[in-house]
């Protein structure tokens, strides 16, 4: 990081400041969709501490959303496949219930290579590790979050489905 550059990363963020960023300056153009998706709206505005903002000097560069999950469901009532079940199973030693799934992490073009996802992922398995949670799963298809998730000791799996891998971390 540059002279003068503080990067921090804050639990919960305002939806509306989040989705004016999201809107302007983020990820939609690598979405394609210009808007926030309803499933990570809906689980921001149950609990906005699962929105996790990086910024440097107070501006908003980057997101990560997460939920409480299961081996068996993603979200209560949302039951996984079998593929996915079997996988999440081998990866993290069995059924699990007190788990979380990092549903998304996303760094501006413009920030990213320098190593804000390693210090992300620091960050959040601490974070986690502190709520009382025993694992992280994470579906990653692109290369440096999946390099990160390598370097991290995560067990990986590969879920054909939607061809992307899967790594888990138990604690």
């Amino acid at each position: 990081m540059g002279v003068g550059q503080i990067l921090e990363f804050v639990v919960g963020c305002d939806l509306e400041e989040f989705k004016e960023y999201y809107e302007k300056n983020g990820f939609a153009g690598e979405q394609g969709t210009g808007e926030l998706g309803l499933t990570e709206e809906k689980i921001i505005a149950q609990d906005p501490a699962h929105l996790i903002v990086w910024r440097e000097n107070d501006e908003i560069i980057g997101n990560a959303i997460w939920h409480e999950t299961s081996t068996d469901e993603h979200r209560e009532g949302d039951a996984r496949d079998t593929e996915d079940r079997e996988i999440l199973r081998r990866l993290l030693g069995g059924r699990k219930e007190n788990i979380v799934e990092l549903h998304e992490v996303w760094l501006r073009k413009e920030y990213r290579g320098r190593g804000y996802g390693k210090e992300f992922f620091e960050f959040f398995e601490e974070f986690i590790k502190e709520k009382g949670y025993d694992a992280i799963v994470y579906y990653a298809d692109h290369p440096a979050a999946i390099a990160i998730c390598r370097e991290r000791g995560y067990k990986e799996g590969f879920l054909d489905s939607l061809n992307e891998f899967v790594f888990g971390r138990s604690f």
